[in-house]
C-alpha cells in the first residue's frame, strides 16, 4: 500500500506485518472500527432489506418455536419446567440458541461472502466474523424485549417473583459466554471454510447435534444418564442456558458456579485453537478464497 508523504512527493511503502499467531490484533480492530460498523450495519439491512415484515421477525420466530414447545411438549407430551412457566422457560433457552445459531452460521460463511472485498483492500480480516457476531447481537436485543415484556406480565398477574438486577446480571454473562463460544467457533468454521467448502454441508449436522445437546426444550434435572450429564457439562451453552432459567427460580447461582469452574478453561481454549487456525490460514484468504 502507498500513500504521499507530506514532507516530500515520493511515495512511501507501508510494510503490513501480519499478527503472531496467537495474536488477536485488538488495537488494529479498534483502528479500523468504522469499518467494523459499517460491515455490522450492512449484514442488518440486506437482511431486512425487501421483507415485508421487517425486524418483526426477529419477534416471530422465537414466539412461533415459543408456542410449538408449550403444546407439543407441556401439553402434548407433559414436560414439565419448575417453577418457571412453560412459555419463559422455552424462550430463554431460545434466546440464547438464537444468538449463537445466527452467530456461527453467519460467521462460518462471512469470510466466503466476503471474498470480493479481501481480494482488493487490506483490513484485518477478523472483522468480518466479528460482524456476523454482530448482526446477531442485534437480532438478540430485538428478542430480549419480548421476553421482558412477557417477563412483566407474569410478574403483574403474581405467577413469578424475579429480582430484575439479578436477572440482567445472568443475562450478560450467559451473553458473554455465549458470544465467546460463537466467536471460536465461527471464526474457525470461517477460516476452514475458505480452503474447504464441505464446512457449508457439515455445519447444518453440527447445528442440529448441538441442539439437542443443548437444554433449550428440556429441564436438566430430568437427565439421568451419567453419559448425557457429562455432555451437557462441557457445553458452554448449558452453562448459559441454566444462568437465565436460575435468575427466573431465584435459584442459588453459587452453587452452580462452583460447578463449572472449568467453564473458563474450556472457552480460553476454544478461543486460543481458533484464533490459531485463523492466524495460520490468513495469508492464504486472498489467494484461494
Amino acid at each position: 500500500t502507498l500513500f504521499r508523504s507530506k514532507v516530500s512527493d515520493e511515495f512511501k511503502p507501508i510494510i503490513i506485518r501480519p499478527g503472531g499467531s496467537f495474536s488477536f490484533g485488538l488495537a488494529e480492530l479498534w483502528r479500523y472500527r468504522e469499518l467494523l460498523y459499517f460491515f455490522t450495519w450492512k449484514e442488518i439491512k440486506i437482511r431486512y432489506k425487501q421483507a415485508l415484515l421487517g425486524v418483526l421477525w426477529t419477534w416471530l420466530q422465537p414466539l412461533t418455536m415459543m408456542v410449538v414447545f408449550v403444546l407439543v411438549l407441556n401439553r402434548g407430551l407433559g414436560f414439565t419446567t419448575g417453577e418457571v412457566p412453560a412459555p419463559l422457560f422455552y424462550l430463554s433457552g431460545l434466546l440464547i440458541w438464537n444468538l449463537f445459531n445466527h452467530s456461527v452460521t453467519n460467521a462460518a460463511q462471512s469470510m466466503v461472502t466476503h471474498g470480493h472485498i479481501i481480494k482488493k483492500i487490506y483490513f484485518p480480516r477478523l472483522a468480518i466474523p466479528i460482524s456476523s457476531i454482530g448482526t446477531a447481537t442485534f437480532d438478540f436485543i430485538i428478542s430480549m424485549l419480548i421476553f421482558f415484556v412477557l417477563l412483566t406480565w407474569y410478574q403483574i398477574k403474581g405467577m413469578i417473583m424475579v429480582s430484575f438486577p439479578f436477572l440482567i446480571s445472568g443475562f450478560v454473562v450467559a451473553y458473554l459466554v455465549t458470544i465467546f463460544t460463537s466467536f471460536s467457533i465461527g471464526t474457525w468454521l470461517a477460516a476452514i471454510n475458505v480452503k474447504y467448502r464441505d464446512v457449508r454441508y457439515v455445519l447444518p449436522f453440527l447445528i442440529q447435534s448441538l441442539f439437542f445437546i443443548t437444554p433449550v426444550m428440556y429441564d436438566t434435572e430430568k437427565i439421568k444418564y451419567g453419559w448425557a450429564q457429562k455432555l451437557l457439562e462441557i457445553n458452554p451453552l448449558h452453562y448459559a442456558i441454566q444462568l437465565i432459567r436460575s435468575g427466573l427460580s431465584n435459584g442459588d447461582w453459587k452453587s452452580f458456579l462452583d460447578l463449572q469452574w472449568f467453564m473458563p478453561v474450556i472457552l480460553i481454549c476454544l478461543f486460543v485453537f481458533s484464533i490459531y487456525i485463523f492466524r495460520r490460514m490468513e495469508a492464504y484468504f486472498a489467494d484461494i478464497v
